[in-house]
């Protein structure tokens, strides 16, 4: 239950000024409908963060416990100063929208706009961690739709609201905490 509800929390605070959620704002503006969006932004993260699941899987099974600690330590640490620089969306990630109507083009972009983001190193790095990659995978999908979902109904209006700098200054401090309790041995009972 740690793994679903850390997984959830972190990719849900860590998704707040993201540019995926930047992505969620646009394609409500530019689209009004959102129920393609969403189930396109659930079908890209299903599938994008699954395989990112099972790439934290194999690490697991392919590195040495000792250096696995030091590799997801020092990636939560990464991950804790990544969350701090603001993303930007680029335009270019929303043009396919013309050729495969609201749900394909956002399954497309999220799909794309989650290849190397933090989110994605963040769920192989929790699935190596917890080596329970289902249940982080469900987590950081739910964090996903947490953060996107009001953002397609809410639009920017709601990110004007909301304070950046401490959302992601939060989501940070976790990934350090994360960091720090995986290099000083927590997970140990767990081979890790």
């Amino acid at each position: 239950m740690e793994s679903f509800l850390v997984s959830t929390g972190v990719v849900a605070l860590a998704e707040i000024g993201d540019k995926t959620q930047l992505l969620a704002f646009i394609l409500a503006a530019r689209f009004k409908k959102p129920v393609p969006i969403i189930l396109g932004i659930l079908v890209a993260t299903v599938v994008n963060h699954g395989l990112a699941g099972a790439l934290g899987a194999w690490i697991t099974s392919a590195i040495s416990p000792g250096i696995l600690r030091w590799v997801l330590g020092l990636s939560f640490i990464g991950m804790a100063v990544w969350t701090l620089i603001p993303d930007e969306i680029e335009d270019d990630e929303t043009k396919i929208a013309g050729r495969f109507g609201v749900f394909g083009a956002t399954l497309i972009t999220f799909f794309l706009a989650e290849m190397g983001d933090k989110t994605q190193i963040a769920t192989v790095a929790m699935a190596a961690h917890y080596a329970t990659p289902m249940t982080v995978v469900l987590g950081t999908t739910l964090g996903m739709l947490i953060a996107d979902v009001p953002a397609v109904f809410i639009g920017d209006k709601l990110a004007t609201k909301i304070p950046m700098k401490l959302v992601h200054g939060i989501a940070a401090a976790i990934f350090a905490i994360l960091g720090l309790a995986t290099l000083f041995g927590a997970g140990a009972s767990l081979g890790i």
